[in-house]
């Protein structure tokens, strides 16, 4: 079927306190709430004045760092009279250690802005318990003798808070030290190569002092905030939310994502707020959403259930329920697919984020196009390495130099690459990058794995690519912004391989933000491909590793047979570094073959329920519509 309507870039929800606008990209959402803070940096450079920012770390407003960035440098944004205090500072950590907030800022956003260093404020996490509490009093202090915050921009956490300020703080809590919430130091465990290394308390400014500011932005991004979202925009009030507390506001603005808006039932349900235009898309999301509430096939719906679900616009406008579920159905059967890249063979490139995204997410449909003699090449874009266990590396070093000894190959220098390993990762602290020797062998490790798996899926040896794109090579979950040259080498690929199809990850709730990166670059490489050749390859996007499309998103589904969700499991467990214990799971405590094998299942299973074919699994896949992420 045809691609469905475009939505709008960016809406308001209605009905809902503090005011909520969903953009249709998280780029997009960081380069507006960029315009909003540099509008007041100006507004107070103009009137020679300072300006005040609360700011936060982490994966959330890193864009929106790089985007003031990019301001400052191509625009002329001038810092040199803003004044920063940082939300909060884990506790017990060293300034120098790159977890802290100290480091973090440093590194992503003071160092590259002309703010000057004695306006950059951050709560000394290294301070003594006797210290803590003047610490904190002369903290806030430091904010009002500075006039007071301009603006706060925060982030979300998975139970509410904002800084640190846990479930059950105060309302009108200040500056203090606080005890980390299970929840919040699950969440942080990438951050420090396991949750057992997160500190248990951070030093965090009050809920009071937040919502002292005059401005708040809070943001929240990726399917596993739509919960915590809904709760702050359409719950009560309640300490067990903190977040909830902005309701009462002023001037307080929620900006999210679409993943993270699915539960507004403003977004997700316009047509029971009245603010809906009927199109395809909203027919289609419409009816199969009545057929949830009704628990019906969509042949089995009539007049009474749309009357009954406030459908009653559709119906009038669009009906009778006969027309509207006979189109839908109509839609939803051409989306189902068996030869995804058709008959005749062509050339198709899967591009892997990590080394297992290609089996996790489309491993059915990699063994489809091979059976369907399509030349299938697969792009693992990153190493992958800094999700390998020490252990494991370790591990390999030790079976090398065994190898090497029962062979007489060059066994004094295996036993001084395992020594390396070895000291390396006794001198180790948490969280502290690998040395290039443990580097080396981590890649080693997943880029066997990868190979394995794309063997068991069908794929040849030769149309393997191990891009190791620059961007990812810190050594840390932190990565560095997409670079020209992170392009040039997916864009020699697409010269080189000439590919008809192209598949991108598109589950860009990637906490760790790797796939919305690697998808950033195919899509700029895509555009300059399309500019020399006058056309681009037809590219669909897959998600599976951390969530699925919905139905009505949805617009190629290639069903899957007991025998290709096997061969798939198959290839999975050739990534048996991620076996049974990831390093960086994510929130969902399922393997990653566990979550595949649920979201295939699970998304036939909805075929099914609606009265199209039941089929055993099926991949899912929508087409890119040129927009960047």
């Amino acid at each position: 079927m045809e691609s469905s309507p475009s939505r709008p870039v960016a809406i308001s929800v209605p009905s809902v306190k503090p005011p909520c606008y969903v953009f249709a990209t998280a780029s997009i959402l960081a380069r507006h709430v960029a315009q909003l803070i540099a509008n007041v940096i100006r507004e107070r450079n103009a009137l020679g004045q300072q300006a005040v920012l609360a700011l936060p770390t982490g994966s959330t407003p890193i864009d929106v760092f790089r985007e003031l960035i990019r301001m400052h440098r191509e625009e002329g944004l001038d810092f040199s009279r803003v004044i920063t205090f940082n939300v909060s500072e884990y506790y017990g950590l060293p300034d120098h250690q790159p977890q802290s907030c100290r480091v973090w800022m440093e590194e992503h956003f003071f160092s590259q802005i002309n703010i000057r260093p004695e306006n950059t404020h951050l709560p000394d996490g290294a301070a003594s318990p006797e210290e803590v509490a003047e610490l904190c009093h002369r903290y806030e202090q430091k904010i009002a003798e500075a006039g007071g915050l301009d603006v706060a921009l925060l982030g979300l956490g998975r139970n509410g808070h904002i800084g640190f300020n846990e479930p059950f703080s105060v309302r009108k809590s200040r500056t203090r030290l606080c005890t980390l919430d299970p929840v919040t130091r699950r969440s942080a465990a990438g951050d420090f190569f396991g949750e057992d290394h997160v500190p248990t308390q951070a030093i965090t400014m009050g809920v009071g002092t937040l919502l002292d500011a005059r401005k708040v932005l809070l943001l929240a991004m990726g399917e596993h905030k739509a919960q915590i979202v809904s709760e702050v925009l359409q719950g009560p009030v309640t300490d067990r939310v903190p977040a909830s507390f902005l309701q009462a506001h002023n001037d307080a603005t929620v900006l999210v994502d679409s993943s993270a808006a699915k539960r507004l039932t403003g977004y997700a349900t316009p047509w029971l707020t009245g603010n809906i235009e009927w199109n395809e898309y909203s027919i289609k999301r419409a009816v199969l959403w009545l057929c949830d509430q009704t628990e019906k096939a969509l042949l089995m719906l009539d007049d009474e259930d749309f009357r009954n679900h406030n459908l009653h616009q559709l119906l009038r406008h669009h009906g009778p329920a006969q027309t509207l579920a006979q189109d839908v159905f109509q839609w939803m059967m051409k989306t189902i697919e068996h030869h995804p890249a058709g008959r005749e063979p062509k050339k198709v490139i899967c591009f892997s984020p990590h080394p297992d995204d290609d089996v996790i997410s489309m491993g059915g449909t990699l063994i489809r196009l091979v059976e369907d003699g399509h030349e299938a090449h697969i792009a693992y874009m990153t190493s992958g390495n800094i999700a390998v266990f020490d252990h494991d590396a370790l591990r390999i070093a030790d079976m090398v130099t065994e190898y090497n000894r029962l062979f007489g190959i060059d066994e004094e220098r295996s036993q001084d690459v395992e020594r390396q390993v070895a000291e390396a990762l006794n001198r180790k602290s948490p969280g502290e990058s690998d040395t290039e020797c443990v580097a080396k062998i981590k890649s080693l490790i997943r880029w066997s794995e990868a190979k394995a798996g794309a063997f068991v899926v069908g794929c040849r040896e030769e149309h393997l690519h191990y891009l190791d794109l620059p961007f990812y090579r810190t050594g840390t979950v932190a990565k560095k912004p997409i670079g020209d040259e992170d392009v040039e080498i997916i864009y020699q690929l697409l010269e080189q391989v000439g590919p008809d199809q192209v598949y991108v990850a598109g589950d860009l709730a990637d906490p760790h933000g790797t796939h919305r990166m690697c998808a950033i670059a195919i899509f700029h490489a895509l555009r300059r491909y399309e500019q020399a050749h006058g056309a681009r390859p037809d590219v669909l996007l897959y998600r599976g590793a951390w969530q699925e499309y919905e139905l009505h998103e949805l617009e190629i589904a290639v069903p899957l047979s007991p025998r290709d969700l096997d061969v798939k499991r198959k290839a999975i467990f050739m990534h048996e570094s991620q076996k049974d214990e990831a390093l960086f799971p994510g929130s969902d405590p399922r393997e990653f073959w566990q979550r595949a094998e649920d979201r295939n299942r699970g998304t036939a299973s909805r075929f099914n329920q609606i009265g199209l074919p039941e089929f055993f699994a099926i991949e899912a896949f929508v087409r890119w519509d040129g927009n960047l992420v």
